[in-house]
């Protein structure tokens, strides 16, 4: 059974910073396509944080996180990050990490931020709360 198993949040000050972890089981994520992580706040649909492409190591961030967020993978832990610097209290939500089987073809780390139903795995979703 594949799980991904999120974990690191809670409540933090603005300006704080925490980072979020999501370690797979029953699959590798040296093996996927890209590992992504999303977002949703209370009335907000979805929101793309950021992701990681397999084939290159390259990475997109959306434009409300860039400069302050960072997403890394360590293979020997197959473990993804989520380093979350100087937040806001709009960068409360439920945050969740997502991995993308390979099926055969890489696409830009763009496409994989912008669409979600690439990804074959999600994890549960860790709750993200920054305080004003």
């Amino acid at each position: 059974e594949v799980q991904l198993v999120e974990s690191g949040g809670g409540l933090v000050q603005a300006g704080g910073s925490l980072r979020l972890s999501c370690a797979a089981s029953g699959f590798t994520f040296a093996d996927a396509s890209a590992i992504g992580w999303f977002r949703q706040a209370p009335g907000k649909e979805r929101e793309g944080v950021s992701c990681i492409s397999s084939s290159d190591g390259s990475t997109y961030y959306g434009n409300s996180v860039k400069g302050r967020f960072t997403v890394s993978s360590d293979n020997a832990k197959n473990t993804v990050y989520l380093q979350m610097n100087s937040l806001k209290p709009e960068d409360t939500a439920v945050y969740y990490c997502a991995a993308s089987r390979f099926m055969g073809t890489y696409y830009s780390a763009m496409y994989y931020f912008r669409t979600p139903s690439l990804y074959n795995y999600w994890g549960q979703g860790t709750q993200v709360t920054v305080s004003s």
